[in-house]
């Protein structure tokens, strides 16, 4: 017998020394591991989710707010947004008509979209209204105040996951609060689907403020209940709505200077 154990040593001996690199040679043979592949589409991104949250919320809410409209070179002036309860909308607007002489009112109802000129010291007259356009309607640009779209349509835009814009979370700027997010289009066209900027909400979706390159609108008081509808500012009229640029200075007459030197 020990002969016997002492042989199959002398046979095993080899295979046990021999078997690891038997091992490293198969194993050197096999195919490289393959490439991962797409990890799937990317996760969209919170901040954009949180937004478009925030800005459903402010469809959604419905009150009578004031907001401090401030513009570089420009006085203060005391935007009155309403909300109503139907979805109708008004927002009146101090010097948003002939070169910041006139007031207005835009407004939004079932009927239309609205531009109502508003009694002031250029413009005594009782209000009236002019109707400018379907009410999901496009503003034309000549007509358009421009600070009544962050509150409006342009909610629209930031709801949309299709819109061409990067969000990110921003610090609020000075004297707005809430919750703020920057705000730029991604899109090489001219015509962006809003201005770009900061735009802040209260956590009931309440607009708190936005500051883009047109200026700053910061709420100034805890917004009001909402009426059931809004109502236009004065009659409608087949008048011409006002536009937004100073009517021209008007030429002197030559004739006039004239009849002065030969007086």
């Amino acid at each position: 017998m020990p002969v016997l154990i002492r042989s199959a040593g002398r046979v095993l001996g080899p295979l046990v020394f021999a078997l690891p690199a038997l091992l490293v040679a198969c194993s050197s043979t096999q195919p490289p591991t393959p490439t991962p592949t797409d990890p799937g589409p990317v996760a969209v991104d919170a901040a954009r989710d949180e937004l478009a949250a925030l800005a459903a919320a402010a469809q959604d809410r419905h009150l009578v707010a004031q907001y401090v409209y401030s513009r570089a070179g420009q006085p203060d002036r005391t935007i009155v947004f309403t909300s109503a309860n139907d979805g109708t909308w008004r927002v009146d607007v101090p010097g948003g008509a002939l070169g910041g002489s006139v007031d207005v009112s835009m407004a939004a109802t079932a009927d239309g979209l609205f531009q109502c000129a508003l009694p002031s010291a250029v413009r005594p007259e009782p209000a009236t209204c002019v109707r400018v356009g379907e009410r999901d309607e496009p503003l034309p640009r000549r007509l358009d105040p421009r600070v009544q779209h962050p509150l409006t349509d342009w909610l629209d835009v930031l709801t949309d996951r299709r819109a061409p814009l990067a969000v990110a979370p921003a610090a609020a700027p000075e004297g707005l609060t809430g919750t703020c997010y920057s705000v730029d289009s991604t899109s090489a066209s001219l015509n962006a689907p809003l201005d770009v900027g900061i735009y802040c909400y209260d956590r009931d979706g309440t607009p708190t403020g936005v500051r883009t390159g047109a200026g700053t609108l910061r709420l100034a008081a805890p917004p009001g209940p909402p009426p059931a509808t809004v109502q236009l500012a004065g009659p409608v009229t087949d008048g011409d709505p006002l536009g937004t640029a100073a009517p021209p200075t008007p030429t002197p007459d030559p004739s006039d200077s004239a009849s002065a030197g030969t007086s």
